[in-house]
C-alpha cells in the first residue's frame, strides 16, 4: 500500500522485518513444543529460541542464489546458529505451516484493527443520529424532494449498516484466525497432531480440520468480501456526504483546517475531497474481490498460483479498510450541519413535498383513489409552474382539506421507533461479535 493510505498501526504489521519475526516466532515456539514431547534436544529448542531474525537484506541475498523465499530466510537465519542447532530448525515441518501460520497471525492482528476503527466510526455515526434526532429536512428519492424526515434517521440507516459489516468482519475475523503445522501435504506424516494443537493453541489460532498443504483459501476471500462489504458502506454514507454538499444543496460541509484550499485556480472553492475519497478507496477493495474468489482453487493439495495475488490484496484491502473506517470516523465526528439551509428546502416546494397528506386527505373524504392521485398531482404540477403553494392549487379546485398539514411537516412521531433502536443497539452487545 502506498504510504498515502497507510495508517501507522496497521502499516506496521506489514512491514518485511515484521515478517520475518513472525516467522521466528513460529519456528521457536514449534522447536520449544517439540523439545517438550522429546522430538528435538530442548537445548537446541533453546538456542533457536535465543537467535533473533535475520536481517531482511540477509534473506534477499539468499534469495539471489535460492529462488525460494523461506529456504533464503531459514539459510540467513540458522547461519547464526550452530550446526548442531540448526539441524532442528522446521524439523518437520513444510514451508507453508510457517507462511500460512504467519499470515494467520498478521491477518487476525490487521483485522482487529480495521474492527477496532470500525466500532469507532460506528460508535460516531450512531451518536451524531441521536445528538441530530430532531433536525428535520427533505428526504430525496431518485435525487427529488420527496418527503420531510429527520437528519438523525438518514445517519442511523448508515449506522445498522456499519454495524452489520462489523458482525461480518467479526466472523471472517475467526475465519483467518487458523494455522498449520501438518506437514508436506497435511498428512502429520512427519509432526504430529498434538505439536500442531499446542503451537497454534499458544498462538491464538485454530487449526485447519483438513489441512492440505495450505490453510484453505475461501476463508482469504470470505475476508476481503467482508472488507469489500464495510467500504461499499462507507462509501454510501460518503455519497450521501458529497450530494448534500453540492451548492445547490449546501446542507452540510466537511471539517476544514484554516490551512484549507480547495482549488488552485478558482479560491471560492470549497471542495468534498474526503468523501470523495472515501468513494474512490472503495472501488479497490472491491477490485480485490475478484482476486480473492480467484485464489480459492487451488490445484490438488496446493499450487503457488495464489502468493503473487494475496501479497497484494490482503495487505492492501487491510490497509485501504482500516483508512476508509478512521476517515470515515473522523469527517462524521467534524461534519458541520446547516439546519437552517435544511428548514429552507423544506419551505422552498411550496407544501409540495406534502402531497401524500393531500392524497390521503382525499382519499379518506371518499374520493376514489386513482382520482385523488390526479387532482393532487395536477395540482402540484400548476403550484410548481406558477409558483404557487399546494394548498392554494388545491383549494381553488375546490377540495376542503385541511391546510396546516399541507405546510408543516407531518408527524413524525412514529419514526421515533428507530431512535429506540439504535439507541438499544449502542447499550447491547458489541455488534462485532452479535450473531444475526
Amino acid at each position: 500500500m502506498i504510504e498515502r493510505y497507510a495508517l501507522p498501526e496497521m502499516a506496521v504489521l506489514w512491514t518485511p522485518r515484521a515478517g520475518l519475526e513472525r516467522w521466528v516466532a513460529v519456528e521457536s515456539l514449534v522447536a520449544s513444543v517439540q523439545a517438550e514431547h522429546g522430538v528435538i534436544p530442548k537445548e537446541a529448542a533453546e538456542r533457536i529460541a535465543a537467535t533473533p531474525a535475520p536481517e531482511v537484506e540477509a534473506v534477499r541475498e539468499e534469495e539471489r542464489t535460492r529462488d525460494h523465499e523461506v529456504l533464503s530466510f531459514l539459510a540467513a537465519w540458522t547461519a547464526k546458529m550452530p550446526e548442531d542447532t540448526a539441524r532442528w530448525v522446521h524439523h518437520g515441518l513444510t514451508s507453508y505451516d510457517l507462511v500460512d501460520t504467519g499470515l494467520g497471525l498478521v491477518l487476525r492482528d490487521a483485522t482487529d484493527l480495521v474492527i477496532g476503527a470500525a466500532r469507532e466510526l460506528y460508535d460516531v455515526v450512531a451518536g451524531r443520529a441521536l445528538e441530530e434526532w430532531d433536525t428535520l429536512c427533505v428526504a430525496r428519492t431518485h435525487g427529488i424532494h420527496a418527503e420531510p424526515i429527520r437528519f438523525g434517521h438518514k445517519l442511523a440507516v448508515h449506522a445498522f449498516a456499519i454495524e452489520r459489516s462489523l458482525v461480518r468482519l467479526g466472523a471472517a475475523r475467526d475465519s483467518i484466525a487458523v494455522g498449520t503445522v501438518s506437514g508436506a501435504v497435511g498428512t502429520y506424516a512427519s509432526t504430529g497432531p498434538d505439536v500442531e494443537a499446542e503451537v497454534l493453541g499458544r498462538l491464538g489460532l485454530a487449526p485447519e480440520p483438513a489441512p492440505t498443504q495450505v490453510v484453505a483459501r475461501d476463508r482469504h476471500a470470505e475476508l476481503v468480501c467482508a472488507l469489500a462489504v464495510f467500504g461499499a458502506s462507507v462509501e454510501h454514507l460518503a455519497l450521501e456526504l458529497r450530494l448534500l454538499q453540492r451548492t445547490e444543496v449546501a446542507e452540510v460541509e466537511e471539517p476544514r483546517t484554516e490551512r484549507y484550499q480547495g482549488s488552485s485556480a478558482m479560491p471560492h472553492k470549497r471542495n468534498p475531497t474526503s468523501s470523495e475519497r472515501l468513494c474512490g478507496l472503495a472501488r479497490l477493495l472491491r477490485a480485490n474481490v475478484g482476486a480473492a474468489l480467484e485464489d480459492v482453487a487451488l490445484w490438488h493439495e496446493r499450487d503457488l498460483a495464489h502468493s503473487s495475488v494475496e501479497r497484494v490484496i490482503l495487505p492492501d484491502s487491510l490497509h485501504l479498510a482500516h483508512y476508509q473506517a478512521v476517515a470515515a470516523r473522523d469527517l462524521v465526528a467534524g461534519l458541520r450541519i446547516d439546519a437552517e439551509r435544511m428548514r429552507s428546502a423544506l419551505r422552498s416546494e411550496g407544501g409540495r413535498i406534502f402531497s401524500s397528506q393531500a392524497y390521503l386527505q382525499l382519499s379518506h373524504a371518499g374520493m376514489e383513489r386513482e382520482e385523488a392521485y390526479r387532482a393532487v398531482q395536477a395540482a402540484a404540477q400548476r403550484s410548481r409552474r406558477d409558483g404557487t403553494t399546494l394548498a392554494a392549487e388545491l383549494k381553488q379546485d375546490g377540495a376542503d382539506l385541511d391546510e396546516e398539514l399541507l405546510l408543516t411537516p407531518s408527524d413524525l412521531d412514529a419514526e421515533n421507533v428507530i431512535r429506540e433502536r439504535l439507541t438499544a443497539r449502542l447499550a447491547g452487545a458489541d455488534p462485532a461479535r452479535r450473531v444475526r
